[in-house]
């Protein structure tokens, strides 16, 4: 029998390998642009056609490489960046498995140009799916330049599996951003189709932020910084009213390289308990400066999760640093310590004169002697006070016996006159029904009705909007001053993607350098709404599960939840109008998010309490 085990070809090596870490174009761009940071870079360019599937390009003006280095790149397992076992646990650079370049390779047509300062003639290369097809000296700049064209070329499958081009321009733009914010002191640029989407200037880490997220953030940022001597943390977190529905402004870094971690995610959590309105989200741009030799970076392929050796310490240090740095700018609520502590004084009792206050004691005082001169108290009730004295108390001779009379006494009947009865509170009591908060309850035959009314007005807004948006497009109304609403070029793209269907739903926009400029909404919204519904418009596109037929319905579900929190003066009318008008709806039990808007309250549930 022959033997069946051999190796693999390189070629078919590559492209296993390139399934790990070349998962999309943005993959493709964390990686050059790591590269070209570790090449010692101040300048990094980055174009990009078709979200990548064209045309990926980085250029930098770091150290270059020479002829025989530009070859070694593009094989596997080289690098520069470990010799010897111990450099793996002392990392301070970017790349370093040597996979990237042999991966992008074994799936894409490359060209490489390079210069080192001290050579006065370039190398330029040229593979496709891994093998050599040109390689010349050329003239460029000191630096290098890659150019991945038709990416996934010879492997269909995962071509066919991208996404959107807005939906794979949010990952290279969410990668871009990663690497940008880790090095303020590089300048970047990123191009889509053309067009310049950033321009970052080399500066600190509140201007690149600022620069990234817009000048409204400026005001927003809280400094932290706090060095001990198992970490140093510095960066900012956002001010608790700048909180957002999502999760997208969260950035933890370590020794500059971006990583997520939930653990740490929960001190964030914790440490601004009570201050976020619920299902908000912090903003957090956090760094720590860690012994390299204390974690390990090489757990992930995308080396996007990192093990901590002291991540306990590290989690305490963090939501210790957080608060105080809430507490030190008066954002959290703090104890002043050195404030008086004595009562104040009313102001019509200040020229008063101190008065010492004297206790008087009646040495002769007897509880049991009804002539003792000690002040008369009304008794809790008079059944109690009168089998008191009928059991010898409160006499002027009283018997030793009269003790055991008293744990005898006979129990006292309930006296109803003699006890006041409760008052529920409700805000409204009509004949029909009942109203307190958001609840309204209607008696029936096996009890009472509960009604979500907040619930129940947005089952019945979207099921209005929802029959009108089928037959012809929303109302909108234009709006007399345009609303920015700030956003990134991920974001402003997928609402150009999909604008047929958001004009049908009623709104109308310009885009700007800062973000969206609305101009038109749908007529049922008010301003609040308005940035509301945006914002959920601008989360639900992010998402790459949904699918473009739902989003007339993720709109329809903002526009409803938005707008049925307005305030309803209840009498008979509108009541029974909104219990007729939600019974018309094909599903008047649950909103289309699924929670309950109706509840039957049993006179046996009730009568359980009792």
């Amino acid at each position: 029998m022959s033997d069946i085990i051999r190796l693999l070809p390189d070629h078919i090596a590559n492209q296993i390998a390139a399934g790990e870490v070349i998962q999309r174009p943005a993959s493709v761009i964390k990686e050059l642009v790591e590269n070209a940071i570790d090449a010692k870079a101040t300048s990094i360019e980055v174009y990009i056609k078709h979200a990548g599937r064209t045309l990926i390009q980085v250029i930098d003006n770091g150290s270059g490489m020479s002829e025989q280095d530009a070859r070694m790149a593009f094989e596997r397992h080289a690098t520069s960046k470990v010799s010897v076992i111990d450099d793996l646990f002392a990392l301070k650079t970017k790349g370093f498995r040597g996979e990237a370049l042999a991966s992008i390779a074994a799936i894409a047509h490359v060209e490489l140009k390079t210069r080192k300062t001290e050579n006065e003639i370039g190398i330029a290369l040229e593979i496709e799916g891994s093998k050599l097809v040109n390689h010349t000296q050329t003239t460029c700049k000191t630096g290098s330049s890659f150019a991945i064209k038709n990416l996934f070329f010879n492997v269909p499958a995962r071509r066919n599996f991208l996404k959107s081009d807005a939906i794979e321009f949010k990952h290279i733009e969410e990668e871009f951003i990663r690497v940008a914010m880790a090095h303020p002191e590089i300048r970047f640029t990123l191009h889509h189709n053309d067009a310049i989407c950033y321009i970052l200037p080399e500066g600190n880490l509140r201007k690149r932020i600022v620069d990234i997220f817009g000048k409204s953030f400026n005001d927003k940022l809280v400094p932290v910084d706090e060095t001990t001597g198992i970490v140093k943390i510095s960066g900012f977190i956002g001010k608790p009213e700048a909180a957002k529905k999502t999760r997208g402004e969260q950035y933890f870094f370590v020794n500059n390289r971006f990583f997520k971690d939930f653990y740490f995610n929960h001190a964030i959590t914790q440490a601004f308990e009570n201050l976020l309105a619920p299902k908000t989200f912090a903003s957090y741009f956090l760094f720590f400066d860690v012994d390299p030799s204390s974690i390990d970076v090489n757990v992930h392929p995308t080396k996007t999760e990192i093990k901590f050796e002291e991540d306990k310490e590290i989690y305490a240090i963090l939501k210790s640093s957080v608060k105080q740095a809430l507490g030190k700018y008066n954002i959290a609520p703090s104890l002043d310590f050195e404030q008086e502590m004595g009562f104040d004084i009313p102001y019509d009792m200040i020229d008063r004169p101190v008065i010492e206050p004297k206790i008087t004691i009646n040495p002769n005082y007897n509880p049991f002697n009804t002539t003792s001169s000690a002040p008369s108290t009304k008794s809790v009730s008079s059944g109690m006070s009168n089998a008191i004295k009928n059991n010898g108390f409160g006499a002027s001779n009283y018997k030793t016996e009269d003790w055991d009379n008293f744990y005898n006494i006979e129990e006292i009947k309930e006296n109803k006159e003699e006890f006041p009865t409760l008052d529920i509170e409700v805000e409204e009591v009509k004949k029909d029904f009942i109203v307190k908060g958001n609840l309204m309850l209607f008696p029936t035959k096996s009890g009472f009705l509960v009604v979500h009314t907040n619930r129940a007005q947005e089952r019945i807004l979207y099921d209005e909007i929802m029959q009108t948006f089928v037959i012809k497009a929303l109302n909108s109304q234009q709006l007399l001053f345009p609303m920015q609403v700030d956003c990134n070029a991920s974001a402003k793209l997928l609402w150009e993607e999909n604008k047929t269907t958001l004009e049908r739903m009623g709104y109308n926009w310009t885009l700007n350098e800062d973000g969206l400029e609305i101009t038109g909404a749908p007529a049922e919204l008010n301003d609040d709404s308005i940035l509301y519904t945006v914002q959920v418009i601008s989360e639900k596109l992010a998402m790459e599960t949904i699918d473009k037929s739902e989003i007339a319905h993720e709109i329809a579900v903002g526009i409803a939840v938005a707008n049925a929190t307005k305030k309803v003066t209840w009498n008979k009318e509108t009541a029974n109008n909104l219990f007729d008008t939600l019974f018309q709806c094909t599903e008047h039990q649950f909103t289309p998010q699924g929670k309950r808007i109706l509840y039957t309250l049993t006179t046996e549930e009730i009568l359980k309490n009792f």
